[in-house]
């Protein structure tokens, strides 16, 4: 398959500079959303029960790429990966995600990606959710400047909550420390999937602190922050936006109740998609958008088992095997949509596979910063698929995948192998202990079967021994990417 689809399009030779004069580089908006799915979008699945008209505004403007990945199926880690250009598996975070009282993940001295940026001239500010740890304390205090944290990892600014919205403490996290103390406790919400809202634990909450609010106030925040930024046109400026939304709680405002046919959930992403969409309404008030990098992605895949798939008749993963957390490609599959007006053309969908890890080493390039050789070790530069330029190969020589429970899988080309058995998150089975004569692991032709239906493992042995060997060289040399 060719690695583009061009509707109406003239591809003109776009070559990016070395470097770039500093009031010609780009501003950049990097919205990451939690837990959306590549088949909520309309640009991605024509069947979708959701209405995403901004998002498919914005993939009919620019690059639409459909075998992005993110480098984990769940939270934490991705958000240290696309920040670092590192498998966070190579940090302390072997599984699972951090909790809303972790110490901060991201190492004392490492190269971020807001940090680079900085250095070069750009304003930057997060919005939105960090849980990415707080201090280097066992368990965070609060009360404390939150340091390390976003500041110390490169932001001029952050606005957010610390975890996910249904991980205690409820907090507005301002610069290095909080609006209010959590001084109040709330309940555990309970489980109501089908009557929506999904759930959230139960701990401190600070007074005032409402669920509901959340997704409309980072929204609000980071137009804020683009307005801020317009008033000096001289500096570029980084706005990292990851979306505590659509991960539960699902809570869409009663404007958005009953705009979509996939329940609470579909709503919740048509509301969603509109604060995208104001945030991208923002950068035209302003007159940024011919300037601006808009990057649109998802952390993983959506959180939607078959129970859902067959009560609404909706793909949020699409036809891909899975679902959040699980190795397999619904868990770690994403939306990724770029648009760069006169640098990225309009119409573009390209199949070439890439990772999250990628964006470090692509907006270096992007603004002609060079990285040590010790950082990005798992980033490749994506920025000729963004133009539509022809190289002639991928981009990245393989891709490392994995789950919530640790489960590793290695995708090049058309294969992918998973070491072990089961889905290594939420689907069940989630680990299979293979008997004597079955397969020890997974193989799949993802060409001929994207949805990882038959395994062939054993009808395959040197294709396993050959991704065997890919994988083990990237574990024992601690970096994937070329020297």
């Amino acid at each position: 398959m060719a690695p583009y689809h061009i509707a109406s399009v003239v591809l003109l030779p776009l070559v990016l500079p070395v470097a770039l004069a500093a009031q010609n580089r780009p501003n950049i908006v990097l919205v990451l959303a939690d837990d959306l799915g590549a088949g909520d979008l309309g640009c991605y699945n024509p069947e979708s029960k959701i209405p995403t008209p901004c998002l498919d505004r914005i993939a009919a403007a620019g690059v639409r790429f459909t075998d992005m990945h993110s480098p984990s199926a769940v939270c934490t880690p991705t958000r240290y990966a696309l920040l670092t250009g590192r498998y966070a598996w190579r940090s302390r975070l072997k599984r699972g995600v951090l909790g809303g009282y972790s110490k901060m993940l991201i190492e004392k001295g490492r190269v971020t990606l807001p940090a680079l940026l900085k250095k070069h001239g750009y304003r930057t500010g997060g919005v939105g959710k960090w849980h990415l740890g707080l201090q280097d304390n066992k368990r965070t205090d609060y009360a404390k400047p939150l340091r390390p944290g976003p500041l110390t990892a490169g932001f001029d600014s952050f606005f957010g909550i610390p975890a996910s919205l249904d991980m205690p403490p409820y907090v507005w996290v301002v610069g290095d420390a909080v609006e209010k103390a959590p001084s109040e406790k709330v309940r555990k919400s309970g489980h109501r999937r089908k009557k929506g809202g999904g759930f959230w634990r139960g701990g401190a909450v600070a007074p005032g602190f409402r669920h509901a609010d959340v997704l409309p106030r980072v929204t609000k925040e980071s137009e804020a922050f683009l307005e801020r930024c317009a008033s000096n046109k001289g500096q570029p400026f980084f706005l990292y936006v990851p979306l505590p939304a659509p991960h539960t709680p699902w809570m869409p405002t009663q404007s958005w109740r009953g705009k979509s046919k996939a329940g609470y959930y579909g709503d919740f992403v048509a509301m969603v998609d509109a604060c995208i969409g104001r945030i991208d309404s923002k950068l035209t008030e302003l007159g940024l958008t011919e300037n601006t990098l808009l990057i649109v992605t998802s952390d993983n895949g959506s959180h939607w088992p078959t129970a859902d798939i067959k009560r609404y008749g909706h793909r949020a993963n699409l036809h891909y095997r899975g679902q959040k957390a699980d190795i397999h490609e619904g868990g770690h599959r994403v939306p990724f949509l770029v648009r760069w007006p006169g640098k990225t053309p309009p119409g573009i969908t390209t199949d070439d596979t890439g990772c999250l890890t990628d964006m470090l080493r692509t907006i270096a390039g992007i603004v002609g910063a060079k990285l040590p050789e010790n950082a990005a070790e798992d980033s490749c530069n994506l920025w000729p698929r963004f133009a539509g330029q022809e190289i002639g190969g991928p981009m990245r020589e393989a891709t490392v995948h994995h789950s919530l429970g640790g489960m590793f899988a290695i995708r090049k080309g058309r294969w992918k192998l998973i070491e072990g058995r089961g889905s290594g998150g939420f689907t069940q089975p989630r680990k299979i202990k293979a008997k004597p004569g079955e397969p020890a692991g997974q193989l799949y032709d993802l060409r001929a079967d994207p949805s990882e239906t038959e395994n062939l493992w054993g009808k395959r042995p040197k294709v396993v021994a050959r991704m065997t060997a890919i994988l083990d060289r990237y574990r024992r040399e601690a970096r994937s990417a070329p020297k």
